[in-house]
């Protein structure tokens, strides 16, 4: 008689070291990316090249450059508009990045698994 929730042949066990393994090799790569990915910067510009904006891989504003025609006193709103612009492509960029990193690190399950 077979014995009740054992696993033939001992077939499971090895198979869950070797899963265990898969998922600590994985998770050390995605972590060098993670790093790697951090010293990256992302640079955008809006208002016709006029403001530029550098984000980190941290996603932390680096530097935002400004030309001279873009800073009016009379109208500040542009100025304002143009770094939000900027900013937020810039920010966009880093978001892509790290999308693309972990299509590559999950082979594009995305982390949708099935169960």
């Amino acid at each position: 008689m077979a014995k009740r929730g054992g696993f033939p042949g001992g077939a499971m066990p090895g198979n869950m070291n070797n899963l265990m393994k898969q998922a600590q090799r994985m998770q050390r790569q995605m972590e060098e990316g993670q790093k790697e990915l951090e010293t990256k910067e992302f640079t955008a510009t809006a208002g016709g090249g006029a403001v530029e904006v550098t984000v980190s891989g941290k996603k932390e504003i680096t530097a935002i450059k400004l030309d001279e025609e873009i800073v009016d006193p009379e109208d500040v709103e542009t100025l304002q508009d143009a770094i939000v612009a900027a900013a937020n492509e810039a920010l966009r960029k880093a978001d892509e990045a790290s999308a693309q990193l972990m299509g590559k690190m999950t082979g594009g399950l995305g982390g949708g698994f099935p169960f």
